[in-house]
């Protein structure tokens, strides 16, 4: 965040700089408020570009087995410019590398759920997922597969078919 902050003020400075150098190319014809349009132009597209930018940039940063399974896309009625093309604000994704199974149940995987939003806190949450029976379960607290296989007291719903939740975990190939 600090390097988009001294980004936006370079910007601002940078289009200052264009609108002093046009006013003096013109002669001095350019209105007075020439210089503040340039500042709040450059400062504007700077944060515009940061916001678009955020998404491909945070992911180029995360390992390659974290999958993406929803997206949720900014669509803010100040902005007049995302109703051209909205911009990823946070996302869900599956953290592969956090996937656990018992050998003696391999229908059930426990894997990290991450949320990361733009200007979020990033958030972590382990679900159970029984991909036999197309259910999952979400494990509030630190949690292990037990000796059996199994975590008891846990909250299971039936997932749709296409919960992506599910059809992710489950497509995750184990290492043994």
């Amino acid at each position: 965040m600090f390097y988009e902050i001294v980004a936006t003020l370079v910007a601002g400075v940078a289009g200052a700089g264009i609108a002093m150098m046009l006013n003096k190319l013109t002669g001095g014809r350019l209105p007075r408020w020439i210089v503040p349009f340039g500042v709040a132009a450059g400062m504007l597209a700077t944060t515009i570009a940061n916001e678009y930018a955020w998404f491909g940039r945070t992911m180029a940063n995360l390992p390659d087995e974290i999958v993406v399974i929803s997206q949720q896309e900014n669509t803010s009625f100040y902005r007049p410019w995302i109703h051209v093309k909205p911009f990823v604000e946070q996302f869900v994704a599956v953290d592969g590398a956090s996937l656990r199974t018992h050998p003696d149940h391999p229908e059930l995987r426990m894997v990290n759920l991450m949320r990361l939003g733009r200007w979020a806190t990033p958030s972590q949450r382990a679900v159970m997922v029984d991909c036999a029976g197309g259910r999952r379960a979400p494990i509030a607290g630190p949690a292990e597969i037990g000796t059996e296989g199994w975590l008891d007291r846990l909250g299971w719903f039936d997932a749709p078919e296409d919960d992506p939740v599910v059809s992710t975990t489950c497509a995750l190939k184990v290492n043994p």
